[in-house]
């Protein structure tokens, strides 16, 4: 008897001549390159890059929390594929300093990896 698995589909692939970033856990490509705006950023369990748009990610509902820079309304975000929490969607900022980061995402370093080019 022949056991059949089913594949793993993406909602969308990233262009594979360009350097993205993918969930470790199950490969699910979640951004490009070209979308990263910072790697200055932490998450809440360690280092994060702070990045214009993803892919494969589903969003959690909003709610206030007070991080380092301040009070923010964020949306936990997790991996589509394999629903692993990744970071955070920036709703709302509610100091004039951190509007910027309204509409954008964090993704901790813990939970993803580099793919495609990166020789």
């Amino acid at each position: 008897m022949v056991k059949q698995t089913k594949a793993k589909t993406f909602q969308a692939y990233l262009d594979s001549c360009h350097r993205c970033y993918s969930c470790v856990h199950c490969r699910a490509h979640l951004a490009n390159h070209d979308d990263l705006i910072s790697k200055s950023f932490q998450g809440s369990q360690g280092r994060a890059y702070l990045f214009n748009s993803v892919v494969n990610v589903g969003c959690g509902p909003a709610e206030e929390r007070l991080l380092l820079t301040g009070l923010h309304a964020v949306a936990d975000i997790y991996c589509e594929n394999c629903h692993t929490t990744l970071g955070w969607k920036y709703e709302q900022a509610f100091e004039l300093s951190q509007k910027y980061k309204e509409g954008k995402f964090i993704i901790e370093l813990s939970h993803m990896i580099k793919d495609n080019g990166w020789n």
